[in-house]
């Protein structure tokens, strides 16, 4: 998922946003990894059937972790922030926080999330699934007291065309290639039943499919061209009558570049939400919605670490609060050659990276709120080994000109900028605009590769203007973004060769090796014997560098003491129904 519109925003409270994810790309020329062969392949697997808990067991253990209080009121309104509008109400096309958060909170997924792993529990709308003994048949018993907010029950005919349109590449989902990668087939075995056949024995399924599928109705949408969904009014708001979901809120309005507002969803299962309501006001920059939080006006805010003192200043009006998470900041660069030329080989990528200060960055920019990435894996995940990677990107600006040197690219007409074969290194860098600290980021990565030859012009783009540069028309060069994996820590959604355009691989990378392995990971049950996999697979995109990850996120946010139920973490809390705010 994409993230960040700001380097330390923080998720609206209580908000689960996991997530999940075609033409060949063109592959990168001479790679250090070229030569990588994946280990041997796992040993066969043998299942036993199994029956998941229910969907009442899995909240009743959940609800069991927390300190959850009653409300003393039903009638309060929760007011929240983001820098950055919405880029639909249709779960299939959001990609970044807030539309995720929103469209999490109007549809439900096919399964729920563990607020404490991420991992998918029966939940969402199933009550309880079952894995048959050959491994790769699901069969899903969806919750008989699941109704759609405008009063109809749902099925498994909404759940199946749910499955549908995510697998139509017509529809230009960035979560199509990776259920497609996922998924071979589904049938409708009654009207609260479903079975979903997947395409291998796969350790990610439950992920891909269960919780990262939203549930639409097919009541709304069977009678619009897909092609079409995305302008649809049933997706840019215009029509709330037909933005029809099972969560827990209902959508009322939508006034872009201004506000959005959800009211509670009165027939949502297994209880209302405590909250009345809940508004997302839109604001251009960080600092605005930081201010509007001091004087009252928001119940919640992502801090930028220069802000921390301010609010800790304050705790008997603020409650801070502060946690690493599975995201990452990263530039990434344009490998399709019929755009540029400059990135081809993967020494002048290396040259980007060892131009950096990192640790500089987490200390003076990030005041210390974040850590120096080495490999792509982030500090929270079961295969995160920054020991055991091959290549460590250590500040060394002449390493950084002597690899430019060697790629063949040296100042040839003494402007300070170097060349090769008539092209200059010189080119725009596309961000997200609206935060502060990005700005400074952006300043020194600007001063940083100068010093070594390298020009760029920093463009900074409302979020969904940067979306579209680099996914729906990627004719950029280089872009500033943040990510955030899911519960498996797989990353062939962004990696994969087949995932350019129907996945989150805006750069068209492309090593049939790391494919390979890739599948090998995905097919590795054991976890024991999948991690080695993993770092070996780390350790291709760390020396390939398609992408330079610059540092792993760390969440800063404050709320007010008002909020009750808020248990902020990386997968979120026990879930936004039981969120509510004490009268002043």
């Amino acid at each position: 998922v994409l993230f960040l519109l700001s380097i330390m925003s923080a998720p609206l409270v209580a908000a689960q946003d996991g997530t999940p994810v075609a033409s060949p790309a063109a592959s990168p020329a001479a790679s250090p990894a070229d030569e990588a062969t994946p280990a041997a392949s796992p040993a066969a697997v043998t299942c036993e059937p199994f029956v998941s808990a229910t969907a009442a067991e899995s909240r009743a253990e959940i609800e069991s972790r927390y300190d959850l209080e009653q409300p003393t009121t039903m009638d309060s309104s929760y007011v929240t922030g983001a820098t950055g509008d919405l880029q639909s109400v249709n779960p299939f096309f959001v990609e970044s926080d807030p539309s995720l958060t929103v469209t999490g909170y109007i549809f439900d997924p096919l399964l729920a999330g563990d607020p404490e792993t991420g991992q998918p529990t029966a939940g969402g709308v199933t009550d309880y699934y079952e894995i048959a003994a050959d491994c790769v048949t699901y069969t899903f018993h969806l919750r008989t007291d699941k109704v759609w907010s405008d009063g109809t029950d749902l099925t498994a005919d909404d759940v199946a065309f749910s499955l549908e349109a995510m697998a139509d590449v017509s529809l230009a989902s960035p979560y199509t290639g990776q259920f497609l990668a996922a998924v071979k087939s589904w049938e409708v075995i009654d009207a609260d039943t479903i079975q979903i056949v997947a395409n291998d024995i796969l350790a990610d399924f439950l992920t891909t499919v269960g919780y990262s599928t939203s549930i639409i109705q097919k009541a709304a949408w069977e009678n619009v061209p897909r092609a079409d969904w995305v302008t649809d009014p049933g997706s840019t708001g215009q029509d709330p009558s037909r933005v029809i979901g099972t969560g827990p809120f209902k959508f009322e309005s939508w006034t872009q570049g201004q506000e959005v507002k959800l009211v509670r969803n009165d027939m949502y299962t297994p209880f209302a939400p405590y909250l009345k309501e809940i508004t997302i006001r839109i604001f251009a920059d960080g600092e605005a919605e930081f201010n509007a939080f001091l004087t009252g006006e928001l119940d919640d805010v992502g801090v930028d670490p220069t802000q921390v003192e301010t609010v800790q200043q304050q705790p008997d009006l603020f409650r801070m609060f502060e946690y690493p998470n599975r995201g990452f900041f990263y530039y990434e660069f344009n490998l399709n050659s019929e755009t540029t030329v400059r990135f081809q080989d993967y020494r002048v990528r290396q040259a980007f990276m060892f131009a950096l200060d990192r640790q500089s960055i987490v200390d003076n920019i990030l005041l210390g709120h974040g850590v120096v990435a080495n490999g792509p894996q982030p500090v929270i995940s079961y295969a995160y080994a920054p020991d055991q990677m091959n290549t460590i990107f250590n500040y060394d600006p002449e390493r950084s000109k002597a690899l430019l040197a060697e790629a063949g690219w040296t100042d040839t007409n003494g402007d300070g900028t170097v060349d090769k074969d008539g092209v200059e290194m010189s080119f725009e860098f596309l961000y997200p605009s609206g935060d502060a600290t990005t700005d400074t980021l952006v300043a020194y990565m600007q001063d940083a590769w100068k010093a070594v030859g390298i020009g760029i012009e920093p463009v900074g783009l409302e979020f969904s203007a940067l979306i579209e540069a680099t996914t729906t028309t990627p004719t950029f060069e280089m872009a500033l973004y943040g990510f955030s994996w899911d519960p498996t820590f797989f990353q062939d959604i962004m990696f994969g060769c087949d995932m350019y355009q129907i996945g989150f691989n805006d750069m068209k990378y492309c090593n049939p090796e790391l494919d390979v392995l890739g599948q090998q990971i995905k097919r590795t049950v054991d976890i024991n014997e999948r991690i080695p996999l993993m770092i070996q697979y780390s350790n291709i995109v760390n020396d390939e560098q398609p992408i330079g990850v610059l540092f792993f996120s760390t969440t800063i946010g404050a709320e007010s003491v008002r909020i009750h139920n808020s248990f902020p973490g990386p997968w979120g809390g026990p879930g936004i129904e039981y969120i509510w705010i004490a009268d002043q």
